[in-house]
């Protein structure tokens, strides 16, 4: 389609499907002057529309196709046609040949009305374009994707080069302000970018005797990603320091900090470890998300008879919830979507954390520092003289925390927090264990979420097989009993992993009068474990068994559940 003879705009044509006003657009263009920005990234950067709908809208006026990038795989000589730096551009992404024209080649482009971009392709590649429509973050991730690791490498080389021509300057040198202008700024930048678009939560930077060794850490599991010459280390950790606001001089203690990045116009939160290894500085950077962390309860994994004990739990006035897991079970998002779903105007929600995951607009977040001595325990007292409604206590690590906490929640707040068990019903127990009373801890408590994270099985490439003896056993069913399940085989979707993302497992005990006392008579675990079970409380195991009865995980995501357990 050639769009010359198309005589509309973006303007015009947001307007006419009811996407924005006449004011919107007057501001926008105003915006548009002053940044040299492209005016549908303005329009989304002041809020007015987001990038889905104008490419509906594009979609609909201009009669092209929207393309979803992610299942599709690009041909080498396709990619062999245009070099990265106008792909990026222009951003857009040819990738595959026309149907019934070998000599047009489709193109995902964010402005398919952009003229100059289709024109310049056109020459560079020799072949006639046309464009259909993909989201910029979708054809970034594709970019990445094909040309990421390439770009990587060359910024690698090009300061290896730097520094041999440099003849090995003095350590000190590579920390002055001329590094912030090296290729070195470029690299943690793109290492940081790809790492978000992977959908990594962690990177992983490791010092080797001769090698840095780059991994990401997917649906949580490590993946080696790039391997760098160990020259580069020292420029590499001072620039995660210089950008994490610790103490460049500072090599031999370890280091926590924070960076705060937009990313595809995400905000993102990356707090920053360094730990002295005999071979240097290594550092592990969590990823998270503001989006990502306040989720909608339905992205979580409930089933629907766990949504609806959820919010019976959620609707109590006062009282303690409490959420329990290992590490990197996904208990800060459960807490987190807890409290997006409670933050009402008429609230006061207070949360005291170490360390803040993310900023939430409308929450009093408090940043534990002991060096301050500002502890769980102290912030709490403070908390409680700030006519707080909601609590949220990042983890009950001692006895003062948790009495201050169910102290909190008798005298009538909302107060959730996290513990390290296994179970529901030893949670009860690890606070008997933190010398609470029983009496009080059966008072207070409301309802104990136990969880864990399975990787979702990849929808493009899973397949279906019949459950063997020993995987019968497993899902308790009887061996003459027959059972489809499904495996994970890996496909270009799911980068040869078989699994895309990650779901919620929840054991979900609400305290009724019976559990309360039982707890009051200091009854064990199991035996809390076993009324539990008695009143209807499905255990880790049926909830993780009830997901590969629906294809949605596999067998072996199932056995580290019960593993854990």
């Amino acid at each position: 389609m050639d769009f010359r003879k198309n005589k509309k705009r973006l303007g015009d044509i947001l307007i006419q499907e009811g996407l924005i006003k006449e004011t919107d657009l007057k501001i926008a263009l105003s915006e548009q002057k002053k940044g040299n920005r492209k005016l549908g990234e303005t329009l989304v950067d002041l809020g007015y529309v987001n990038q889905l709908s104008i490419a509906k809208a594009l979609q609909k006026q201009l009669n092209i196709d929207i393309v979803q990038l992610t299942g599709i795989k690009i041909p080498t000589d396709i990619l062999a046609l245009v070099n990265e730096q106008i792909l990026r551009k222009y951003m857009l992404i040819p990738f595959e040949f026309d149907k019934k024209d070998p000599n047009t080649l489709r193109v995902a482009m964010s402005d398919p009305m952009d003229i100059m971009a289709i024109d310049d392709l056109s020459i560079i590649t020799n072949f006639k374009i046309a464009p259909v429509i993909s989201l910029p973050g979708e054809i970034a991730a594709t970019i990445d994707r094909y040309y990421g690791n390439a770009e990587a490498m060359e910024v690698a080389e090009r300061y290896t080069k730097e520094k041999e021509i440099l003849d090995k300057e003095k350590e000190e040198k590579e920390n002055n302000e001329d590094i912030n202008n090296s290729p070195i700024v470029i690299l943690v930048k793109t290492m940081i970018e790809q790492a978000v678009r992977q959908r990594a939560s962690d990177i992983h930077i490791e010092p080797f005797e001769k090698a840095i060794r780059i991994r990401y850490r997917v649906d949580g599991l490590l993946k080696e990603i790039m391997n760098y010459d160990s020259s580069l280390l020292s420029a590499v950790v001072a620039r995660v320091k210089i950008l994490g606001n610790m103490d460049i001089s500072e090599k031999r203690k370890p280091q926590d900090g924070r960076i705060a990045m937009v990313i595809d116009r995400e905000e993102y939160d990356i707090r920053v470890s360094i730990l002295p290894t005999i071979f240097g500085e290594k550092i592990v950077m969590r990823l998270t998300s503001k989006r990502g962390l306040t989720k909608d309860k339905k992205d979580l994994g409930f089933t629907d008879e766990e949504m609806e004990k959820f919010n019976a739990i959620l609707s109590k006035p006062h009282g303690m919830i409490l959420v329990t897991g290992p590490t990197g079970s996904g208990k800060s998002t459960t807490l987190y979507t807890a409290l997006s779903e409670l933050n009402k105007e008429d609230v006061n929600i207070i949360t005291v954390e170490d360390p803040v995951e993310a900023n939430i607009d409308g929450i009093n977040q408090v940043q534990v520092n002991p060096k301050a001595d500002l502890t769980f325990a102290s912030a709490l007292r403070s908390i409680l003289r700030q006519d707080p409604d909601i609590i949220m206590i990042g983890e009950i690590r001692d006895n003062e925390t948790a009495e201050i906490a169910i102290k909190a929640s008798i005298t009538g707040h909302l107060v959730v927090s996290t513990l390290h068990t296994n179970s529901a019903a030893s949670s009860i127990t690890r606070l008997e264990d933190m010398e609470v009373e029983p009496y009080l801890i059966a008072d207070a408590t409301i309802g104990v979420i136990a969880q864990r994270l399975v990787r979702r099985l990849c929808p493009y490439c899973k397949k279906e097989k019949q459950a063997d003896k020993l995987e019968k056993e497993l899902l308790g069913l009887k061996e003459e009993e027959e059972q489809v399940i499904y495996e994970a085989i890996g496909c270009h979707m799911c980068n040869e992993t078989g699994y895309f993302g990650r779901i919620g497992i929840y054991e979900i005990m609400p305290l009724t009068p019976a559990l309360k006392e039982l707890i009051s008579k200091k009854g064990n675990a199991i035996m809390i474990h076993n009324l539990a079970l008695s009143e209807g409380m499905k255990t880790l195991k049926t909830s993780v068994s009830e997901k590969v009865f629906h294809g949605i995980t596999s067998i072996s995501e199932m056995k580290k559940i019960l593993f854990d357990d």
